[in-house]
């Protein structure tokens, strides 16, 4: 049955990818914030036809917001294109995305690269961070029901919240906009995030960031359109882990400290990177949603535990005294000198 749903649901995405593109012969490009590995710059986007948005209103109704966020997963990506940043040149997949690796410059922080598709004059300027060398660490954090009320654990709850709602209704938790901001030390450290959410919302988030004060960050999210060979791409802890091993391995030099919550198994994924990348985690940070946390998150707490890593998970984040005094007990504040 998922197979027959899959090829149906594949017919109709390029009949209507068809019938779109005869009707617009517009190009427009989505930049999503990259980040550098010791070798490249990673410059990242996605190239659509349109741009879509939402246009967050304090008296916007179920239905207006419902309206505005169904739009943004409708869609028409542009295939086959060629996009370039000065030589550097990449194909956009079959759902729009393209991956341009640049030479790392001799900077650090926010670089802004103008990105050219092919046979268009204007630029789209896409942004990257490159870690400091003064960095102690990078933290990485999830969104959903971590620095963001969603309501993840439940699939009722998270589809009313996330398509009925905008970007002035949506609670970010200002617990985790102090914690990330102190651990962030004016940009000293990078920040990134790792989401299930689609790309779809990246725009939608960035607002909601930027609204909230929340330290800016690379954001890690899915692609949950269709392909010939998936329904959807991989599954939250396959995109999770994956995201944070590559982010791990592109910084040899920094230990990091996980945030999740246990909402959606964060607990038995970060248990996962301790055991892949032994020494490397500094720090487990676990929101506790509603629910608490059940026998398999608190048996994969007890893992990380158990390979010296402190763990923080409460209703309410530790600040960032309580994360240093913690390290300072466990002898991990010497993590950032052994790899510095």
């Amino acid at each position: 049955m998922k197979r027959i749903l899959h090829r149906t649901l594949l017919r109709l995405e390029h009949i209507a990818d068809r019938f779109q593109r005869k009707q617009k012969a517009t190009r427009a490009l989505e930049g999503y914030a990259g980040y550098a590995s010791e070798e490249h710059l990673v410059i990242r986007g996605r190239v659509l036809t349109k741009l879509k948005g939402q246009t967050a209103s304090e008296d916007a109704g179920i239905v207006t917001n419902f309206r505005q966020m169904l739009s943004l997963f409708l869609t028409d990506e542009v295939a086959d294109v060629r996009v370039y940043a000065g030589e550097i040149e990449a194909l956009t997949n079959e759902e729009g995305y393209f991956t341009l690796l640049l030479p790392r410059p001799e900077t650090s922080g926010w670089v802004d690269v103008p990105v050219h598709i092919d046979g268009f004059e204007d630029a789209t300027i896409c942004s990257a961070f490159i870690a400091p060398s003064s960095a102690e660490f990078m933290v990485i954090s999830d969104i959903d029901d971590t620095v963001m009320e969603t309501g993840a654990y439940s699939l009722a709850r998270n589809l009313w919240t996330s398509l009925t709602g905008n970007a002035l209704t949506r609670h970010i938790y200002a617990d985790a906009v102090t914690l990330i901001s102190d651990l962030s030390k004016g940009g000293q450290n990078p920040i990134f995030y790792v989401s299930s959410s689609p790309w779809n919302l990246y725009g939608f988030l960035n607002d909601i960031f930027e609204r909230n004060a929340l330290v800016r960050g690379p954001m890690f999210l899915r692609d949950l359109g269709l392909s010939e060979t998936k329904l959807i791409t991989d599954g939250h802890g396959n995109h999770k882990g994956g995201s944070i091993d590559l982010l791990i391995r592109a910084h040899p030099d920094l230990p990091v400290i996980l945030m999740g919550d246990t909402g959606q198994k964060d607990a038995e994924i970060y248990a996962g990177i301790v055991n892949s990348h032994p020494g490397r985690v500094a720090a487990v940070v676990l929101r506790e949603t509603r629910n608490g946390s059940d026998d398999s998150d608190l048996g994969s707490i007890a893992k990380i535990e158990a390979a010296n890593v402190p763990v923080f998970h409460n209703m309410q984040f530790p600040t960032e005294e309580n994360i240093r005094n913690a390290l300072a007990e466990s002898g991990l504040d010497r993590i950032a000198e052994n790899h510095r």
